[in-house]
């Protein structure tokens, strides 16, 4: 039974509209240059305020201490703000696991704001959620955003709402492995052309973006190729898979469109995760 002083906080997943891979740097990240954007879909996370830091977690397998970025989080929060209690956290997971679609990071960031809320405090929170992730503090923003350098460089950036239809056909990617492979081939890329993207999904077009590391993974992992297939042939345009992946998504006319898809491709393709949703720009 829910904690009665328990707020709820929503932790929405993302897609990167293009991931270009500029370069391998010398301190060994790379140089990344992507429009990221946020979606109607997510993780919520119940935080209450309590004597002692616990997190439980339902609808995954997820550990419930230091190895869950959640409690990371959190514990970061506490200890800088100096706050002698701590807080009950229940993280229901909505979202697939190591997807290409920020779970963990939204959940993290999410957990950051929902803790200052509760204890405020003179507390830098973007320090904080970069150093628990390169994709953390683009959740703190909280909105559409070209991301350079590791990815916490933002520029807020106006994206036109657009539906789409996520598909994740149930395996899981490293990004570690997908970088690594993506160094081997030295496959890396040019610069996303964001005026061509924000045009393209202003007019309904075909999309010009890429992603650095599909390549990479898809040749390791055939369900991303059929993914990429079955998005097309649901009558949407535009696949591409999603950071790391394996979430891969696709543009739809509208939202009934996309919904009519998503509800297609379930039944094509059972145990796959299919989703329709939108741009919050």
């Amino acid at each position: 039974m829910s904690d009665p002083a328990a707020v709820t906080y929503f932790a929405p997943a993302k897609v990167n509209l293009g991931l270009s891979v500029r370069d391998l740097r010398s301190d060994g990240y790379h140089e990344l240059h992507s429009l990221m954007v946020p979606l109607s879909v997510g993780d919520d996370l119940e935080i209450a305020p309590a004597d002692t830091l616990t997190l439980r977690v339902e609808g995954a397998d997820l550990p419930t201490d230091e190895g869950n970025l959640v409690f990371r989080a959190a514990r970061a929060y506490l200890d800088a703000a100096g706050v002698p209690g701590g807080a009950a956290i229940t993280l229901h997971k909505r979202l697939p696991l190591a997807s290409g679609l920020g779970g963990g990071s939204s959940d993290a960031a999410t957990t950051l704001m929902a803790l200052a809320r509760l204890y405020p405090a003179g507390v830098d929170l973007p320090g904080l959620a970069l150093r628990l992730g390169a994709d953390v503090p683009f959740f703190l923003l909280g909105r559409a955003a070209v991301a350079s350098g590791v990815g916490e460089v933002l520029s807020p950036t106006p994206v036109p709402r657009a539906a789409l239809v996520l598909l994740n056909p149930g395996v899981e990617v490293s990004a570690r492995d997908a970088y690594a492979w993506l160094d081997a081939e030295e496959a890396f890329t040019p610069a996303l052309d964001i005026e061509g993207i924000l045009a393209a999904l202003s007019n309904g077009r075909p999309v010009p973006y890429l992603n650095a590391l599909q390549g990479p993974v898809a040749a390791r992992h055939a369900p991303i190729r059929e993914a990429l297939a079955a998005l097309t042939d649901a009558g949407l345009h535009s696949p591409l898979m999603s950071g790391s992946g394996s979430t891969c998504f696709a543009l739809a006319r509208d939202d009934a469109h996309a919904h009519d898809a998503a509800q297609l491709l379930a039944g094509r393709h059972p145990g796959w995760w299919a989703q329709a949703t939108q741009i919050l720009g």
